[in-house]
């Protein structure tokens, strides 16, 4: 059942309680963050930037992989000590991790009041009101509900850049992911509920829309029955104000032609497609419960290349799955050496309770995949190094984020360039003042390693 939008019962905030919201993990937790501090604003919470002058903390969790969970763990204990010298009235976890361990957090950690889990995020205004009685309370509901809060949305960070969230929940079981126990089944936002969305981010002074999800390419099989995405983007293309729209966590067997023709065709969609493989032996593709091989990525590849020539494609890999043998750690050094990727992450296997994989034979030692994983990271650091010389003497479009005023530089990125993951253009702008959102033109000039340097151009 899908919440209801109606806040008129909810009392406003008596005591004027400041909340600092903690958000951790990847994007769509992020996303998750910023339409539960619109639903506070708008039941009149006040949000705090300084986590001293706050009553109460919401930490949103993230326990994808084992680091992740420790920065969390130790994220709540900080908390902890803070409510114990009594500089906080109340602490709220939020997420991943309190939908996988709700008991135990209780149980453990009792600095927490409330636990509200991963559907659950439209209860955060009686979370509030029980944290700062001081009620312990818990608010879980069944991991395939719906609970995308349309209307609620707000930019976090970079006000003229905004992820919109397109779906929650993932089908794929991969054997190394937790996310369908805590995120559940594949459900698509409705499409309507995401254009008024981003139309207000675009009200708002949002230049760019950022599609994530668990997987983007599969949007719309639930609600209608087929491949939505490139309909969703056709209509996401027309709103005025909207410059930029950038598409991450694409599973390659799943992109579809009239998504590359969409990509193609409209003059708003960047040319760069996050792309996640994760490895390319066959074999451990299987292992890992990919849909893939490794012919059909090479083909995807190409397609993508020769429909989109300057295509900028970003993936991700996983070193030392339970079974990788030197010589298929060899075979992917081989391929990212072939396909030349403009962007990689790679990730050490992090061995996770309620996966297949964590108790798969062959688990790799510790320092082995710490090796691999460097050796993959640093072929791509020489591809990356190489690309980015190759711009040089280019005009490019970037679109500012900021300024360093000592230094009389701006920075910016490329349609290259994802937000917070990928690299930075310095604009010298010859005295020109520019603004955050700016979209100007840039000669690129020089290369310092996966940044750029250039000249703005006047026009």
């Amino acid at each position: 059942m899908r919440p209801s939008s109606d806040h008129s019962d909810i009392k406003r905030n008596p005591d004027d309680i400041r909340i600092f919201f903690v958000s951790l993990g990847c994007d769509k937790n992020l996303v998750d963050s910023s339409q539960m501090m619109g639903l506070l604003s708008s039941r009149g919470y006040v949000m705090s930037d300084d986590e001293d002058e706050a009553d109460i903390i919401i930490i949103n969790s993230c326990c994808f992989i084992g680091d992740a969970k420790q920065e969390s763990i130790d994220t709540i204990i900080e908390a902890g000590r803070k409510k114990q010298e009594g500089r906080i009235r109340g602490i709220i976890v939020c997420g991943c991790l309190a939908q996988r361990y709700a008991d135990e957090i209780m149980k453990i950690m009792p600095e927490t009041d409330v636990i509200v889990g991963t559907t659950a995020i439209d209860s955060i205004a009686e979370a509030v009101e029980e944290a700062a009685q001081g009620i312990r309370a818990r608010h879980t509901e069944s991991i395939d509900r719906y609970s995308y809060m349309q209307g609620m949305a707000r930019p976090l960070g970079m006000p003229h850049s905004s992820y919109l969230k397109i779906a929650e929940g993932c089908n794929k079981n991969c054997t190394y992911c937790v996310i369908p126990k805590v995120r559940g089944h594949y459900r698509s936002v409705p499409a309507e509920d995401l254009i008024k969305d981003a139309k207000r981010l675009a009200e708002a002074g949002v230049k760019e829309l950022v599609l994530v999800a668990q997987e983007t390419t599969v949007y719309g099989t639930d609600l209608y029955g087929r491949r939505s995405l490139h309909l969703l983007l056709e209509k996401l293309c027309r709103i005025e104000g909207i410059e930029w729209i950038r598409l991450m966590y694409c599973y390659p067997e799943e992109i579809y032609d009239e998504l590359i023709d969409c990509i193609g065709k409209e003059p708003k969609i960047c040319h760069y497609l996050d792309m996640p493989i994760q490895h390319c032996s066959d074999r451990i593709l299987r292992l890992m419960g990919r849909k893939t091989e490794k012919k059909e990525l090479v083909d995807k590849i190409k397609k993508l290349r020769s429909r989109i020539p300057d295509i900028a494609l970003r993936t991700t890999l996983i070193s030392g799955f339970p079974g990788e043998t030197e010589e298929e750690h060899r075979e992917l050094l081989d391929f990212v050496r072939s396909m030349r990727f403009e962007r990689l992450g790679d990730f050490p296997y992090s061995r996770e309770e309620d996966t297949a994989a964590f108790s798969m034979e062959g688990q790799v030692h510790h320092a082995t995949k710490k090796r691999r994983h460097r050796e993959i990271m640093e072929t791509q650091q020489e591809i990356a190094f190489q690309k980015a010389g190759e711009l040089c003497g280019r005009e490019m479009s970037v679109m500012i984020e900021g300024r360093i005023p000592e230094d009389d530089i701006y920075i910016g990125r490329t349609y290259m360039d994802a937000p917070e993951v990928d690299g930075y253009v310095f604009v010298s702008s010859g005295g020109r003042e520019l603004l955050s959102g700016d979209i100007v033109t840039v000669k690129i000039e020089a290369a310092e390693g996966y940044d750029l340097k250039g000249e703005l151009i006047w026009k």
